[in-house]
C-alpha cells in the first residue's frame, strides 16, 4: 500500500550508473527544506536497468528518479518493466538524450515527469509536489524536440526525396528530371517540406536536416 506523500514521507529510489549524480540528487533530497509538506527518504539507489527493476520491485517506492540511458535494461521498456511491477510509482526521468524518438517513446510508456541533466537539479526538485499529487511535466525543450520529430516523422517518401535532393544543391529542374514529375510539382513538394520543418530558407532547411537526421546516407 502507498501512502499519501503529502505531510508524510515520500520513498525514493534513485536509479542512474553515474555514482556522482546518485549522491547528487540523494544529498539536494535529504539536506533540502520539507517541499509542500513532502519529506523525501531514499531507500534505495540502481547503477543499471536491472538493478532499478529490482529495487522498485523490493520497496515499491513513492518515487523513481531514473535515467533512461543505463546499462543491462534502458529507454521505453524499463519505464514499462517498472510499471508493471509497482504501477503507483510515480517516474521521474532525468536525461542527457536528445533524440525525439526516444524521449517521445519515454513518455508513451508512462513516465510522470522528463527532465533535462543540462538544467540544475533543483529546477526538477521543485516540480516533484506535482507528480507526486498526480501531474505530468516534461521540460519545455524535450517538448519541442517531441513536436519537431513528429513534424519530421510526417513526411511523405517524396517529400524525404526532394528534401534530400535540395540538400544535395540540385534545382527544381533537375529535381524534376530525376524524379519524373514536374518543376511546378517539384515546388508543391518543396513548400511542403519547408511548411512541416518550419524553415524559412534553403540554409535553415539544410540546417533543419542536418540537425535532426533527416539526410539519406545513400546517394540521391
Amino acid at each position: 500500500m502507498h501512502s499519501e506523500p503529502t505531510g508524510k514521507t515520500c520513498s525514493v529510489v534513485i536509479a542512474d550508473d553515474h555514482a556522482i549524480i546518485r549522491e547528487a540528487i540523494r544529498d539536494l533530497l535529504t539536506s533540502s527544506a520539507e517541499t509542500d509538506n513532502i519529506q523525501f527518504s531514499v531507500i534505495a539507489t540502481a547503477e543499471n536497468g536491472l538493478e532499478a527493476i529490482a529495487a522498485v520491485k523490493a520497496h515499491r517506492p513513492d518515487l523513481l528518479f531514473l535515467d533512461i540511458s543505463m546499462p543491462l535494461a534502458s529507454g521505453a521498456e524499463l519505464i514499462h518493466d517498472v510499471r508493471c511491477w509497482s504501477p503507483e510509482t510515480r517516474i521521474a526521468v532525468f536525461t542527457g538524450i536528445s533524440a525525439a524518438g526516444v524521449l517521445a517513446a519515454v513518455v508513451e510508456a508512462g513516465a510522470d515527469g522528463l527532465f533535462s541533466k543540462s538544467h540544475p537539479a533543483r529546477d526538477m526538485v521543485a516540480k516533484l509536489p506535482l507528480l507526486l499529487s498526480g501531474g505530468r511535466y516534461v521540460a519545455a525543450e524535450f517538448t519541442d524536440l517531441i513536436r519537431r520529430g513528429q513534424q519530421a516523422g510526417a513526411l511523405t517518401g517524396r517529400e524525404r526525396q526532394v528534401l534530400n535532393m535540395i540538400v544535395a544543391g540540385k534545382s527544381n529542374k533537375e529535381i524534376a528530371g530525376e524524379l519524373y514529375i514536374s518543376p511546378k510539382t517539384v515546388e508543391k513538394h518543396r513548400a511542403s517540406v519547408m511548411g512541416k520543418l518550419e524553415a524559412h530558407s534553403v540554409v535553415q532547411l539544410m540546417a533543419r536536416a542536418l540537425k535532426d537526421g533527416l539526410i539519406d546516407p545513400s546517394p540521391v
